[in-house]
């Protein structure tokens, strides 16, 4: 089975479980997202499906992004006042967000840290998620 076909036929799912179906608005827009991993705003987002879909608004591409988001397809990652970016990775991951360029990374955490980290909560709490970022730039060669 095709990546892209296993991504479509879990869009569906997972719509489907929330009580909506998979529009090809819906699909196209997860696609796009999934195709590059950038870490795209909205407006990226409409700007890359626009060319597919000419009849497309930005704000049916707002109303996608909230549903995946609402159907755990996709996170909404925020960076200060920085529009919204959409991440597909939905394992457990901190982002690296680099303040000159405004690229964001995913980085990996081990195990090990997410285990500790949830062990210094408050008695009696339990944390669902964990959302850690590392703001900086591009380490430079001072040579």
């Amino acid at each position: 089975m095709s990546t892209a076909h296993h991504h479509s036929d879990s869009l569906a799912h997972k719509l489907a479980d929330s009580g909506l179906r998979a529009t090809p608005q819906r699909e196209l827009v997860y696609q796009t997202i999934l195709a590059r991993r950038d870490h795209p705003t909205a407006d990226e987002v409409f700007a890359r499906v626009k060319s597919e879909m000419p009849s497309i608004s930005l704000a049916t591409v707002y109303n996608c992004l909230e549903t995946l988001i609402d159907c755990d397809l996709v996170r909404a990652v925020n960076f200060d006042r920085a529009p919204t970016r959409y991440c597909p990775n939905l394992h457990p991951h901190a982002h690296f967000h680099d303040k000159e360029t405004g690229a964001t990374h995913d980085v990996d955490l081990p195990d090990e840290l997410l285990v500790a980290l949830k062990k210094i909560l408050p008695p009696g709490y339990k944390a669902d998620a964990i959302d850690i970022t590392f703001r900086g730039h591009a380490a430079r060669d001072d040579n």
